[in-house]
């Protein structure tokens, strides 16, 4: 029979009466003659509540036993989602990582998938199982200890079950009804999109919309899996929601597909650098080892054999970088005058395929935020996007103003 994935956010299953809608809907695929494989996460906020109990009961806890704890809340709702089923007659079992079984790293926390197998599942759908209802953000090492993937993991354990076991397409289901052209809480005027190129959506994911989860995305587009974004608390249509696609199968689309923000940014400036061979490296190098995860690099024009070196990150790993810069100083690999940080900054960017074919994108955009009085600090640009660093308390001003700029509510 032909296959789908349908995957559950938190907000999908926080209840019972949520893990019957959303069981309905399921044998409403189960009816049109699909097998489904339903990944489902932990019920909505039980997996910061594991993760609270965590840190009480051990500061410095064991990252095997983390990943034991907080997998726990995936496997509730397997459970029940699959009794749910079974209560509608529809033939379902629930599956654990360690089961099916999903192979990953022993990176524990942030764990990767390496392998699915797919015999135990195919042959349980062989002898009449319909629904195979797997928890997802977990799997297991090569040790035989429980893993999980990190924050949002369910994300791309859907997209690897639909690429492992080739999957017509694979339903997201969330609380939110499709992929909009900016966060429709800042811009009343944001559309939904039927459709959108993978590149589109994994720019945008990485620039801070949180529709889909990075890495589900990089996998949905190496293995050309049909993504679809969907609302659980809505009335579906095959039509229904976005589509996450192949660049080729959208016939017209805007220059700019939408605008993204990440609010929680900070600016580092290391002041009066030596300008030498290799300087770049001794400045990463200790970031990169202290997991701090640089974005917007610019270096100013030397002077006198000077330079000033200026990145964006998390505000959350500003301590984390300041202590890696202040120890590669003593240590004597680098040597700079002073170091400044500014953490009252937001990140805003334009994305779209179309920017390939067309120029003046940059100049429109800054344009628009000179229009706004909008200082720009910092400036990146790839093929399909433009991201500027400004400051934070104009973020939302920026977003609407792009987002009329480029005229996205309008469809092309």
């Amino acid at each position: 029979m032909p296959l789908l994935v349908m995957k559950f956010g938190g907000t999908s299953v926080a209840t019972l009466d949520r893990i019957r809608r959303a069981a309905k809907r399921v044998g409403v695929e189960v009816a049109k003659g699909y097998d489904v494989i339903v990944i489902v996460s932990a019920m909505s906020g039980k997996t910061n509540e594991l993760v609270g109990w965590v840190k009480e009961t051990s500061p410095l806890f064991d990252a095997r036993e983390y990943d034991a704890v907080v997998s726990s809340g995936e496997q509730v709702t397997a459970g029940l989602m699959a009794l749910t089923l079974q209560e509608m007659d529809v033939p379902a079992r629930s599956w654990q990582g360690w089961q099916v079984p999903v192979q990953t790293t022993s990176a524990h926390s942030a764990a990767r998938i390496e392998d699915i197998q797919t015999e135990n599942i195919n042959g349980k759908f062989a002898e009449g199982m319909r629904v195979a209802v797997v928890a997802g953000f977990q799997g297991v090492s090569p040790e035989g200890r429980i893993t999980t993937l990190g924050r949002g993991g369910s994300d791309t354990t859907a997209v690897a079950f639909a690429a492992a076991f080739g999957a017509e397409r694979c339903d997201i289901y969330t609380d939110v009804d499709g992929v909009y052209t900016t966060d429709p809480r800042i811009s009343s005027k944001a559309r939904k999109l039927d459709r959108i190129a993978f590149e589109e959506m994994l720019e945008l994911a990485s620039l801070g919309a949180k529709v889909l989860q990075t890495r589900s995305v990089e996998l949905a587009m190496r293995y050309k899996v049909k993504l679809r974004v969907l609302s659980s608390f809505d009335e579906q249509t095959d039509t229904s929601g976005t589509l996450v696609c192949d660049e080729e199968e959208i016939m017209e689309s805007n220059v700019v597909a939408g605008v993204a923000y990440s609010r929680d940014e900070a600016k580092m400036t290391l002041i009066s650098v030596a300008d030498r061979p290799g300087i770049a490296a001794a400045i990463f190098g200790p970031l990169s080892e202290s997991g701090v995860n640089v974005d917007m690099i610019v270096q100013n024009i030397s002077e006198d054999g000077r330079t000033d070196m200026t990145f964006s990150l998390p505000t959350d790993q500003v301590a984390r970088a300041e202590k890696a810069m202040e120890d590669a100083k003593t240590s004597g690999s680098i040597n700079y005058h002073d170091l400044v940080t500014d953490t009252d900054v937001a990140k805003v960017s334009v994305v779209g395929i179309g920017m390939r074919s067309h120029t003046g994108v940059a100049a429109k955009m800054f344009a628009a935020l000179n229009a706004e009085g909008i200082n720009i600090k910092v400036i990146t640009t790839s093929e399909i996007k433009v991201s500027v660093l400004i400051d934070r308390k104009y973020m939302e001003l920026a977003v609407q103003a792009l987002h009329d700029a480029f005229e996205l509510e309008k469809v092309a």
